[in-house]
């Protein structure tokens, strides 16, 4: 495992874990985070930056997905827990985009629900990063007493 955490390979890896950690299939990109910073080969900036655009661009694809659902009358949309969130708190619910359980249907409800795509991608990205920077600054040893 620690050989495909190394260099550019690494940086790959962490990609696609970010990627397929934010669509709607099971995974979790942190563990791989972890070690990549943990590994020490490339600048955690980098690593940040790597493991944000994928997990974005996974969470982008949820939004795609649900542009193909069909675009039903507002009062279908009522029962889902996610498009009563973007309903009530509309972009800003999007910032919770990376949460385990709501975030991949946060994403596909704004697709469905037809909301503008920049303002969707920035709001997810933007959650995305701070969740990652957290993450990475409790890594590194930026809060004393928080350690992984």
């Amino acid at each position: 495992m620690t050989e495909l955490m190394n260099g550019d390979l690494g940086l790959w890896v962490l990609f696609a874990t970010g990627f397929l950690s934010a669509t709607l299939l099971p995974g979790g990109s942190e563990a791989n985070l972890i070690a990549a910073l943990k590994m020490g080969d490339n600048p955690v900036w980098q690593i940040v930056a790597v493991v944000t655009v994928g997990n974005t661009l996974g969470g982008l694809t949820n939004y795609w997905l649900g542009l193909l659902l069909p675009d039903k009358t507002a009062e279908n949309k009522q029962s889902n827990k996610a498009l009563l969130w973007l309903k009530k708190y509309g972009y800003w619910s999007l910032f919770l985009s990376w949460m385990p359980i709501i975030g991949d249907p946060l994403c596909l409800a704004a697709g469905w629900l037809r909301m503008h795509f920049w303002w969707c991608a920035t709001a997810i990205f933007i959650g995305k990063m701070l969740r990652y920077v957290a993450l990475a600054a409790i890594v590194i040893g930026l809060f004393p007493g928080l350690s992984v």
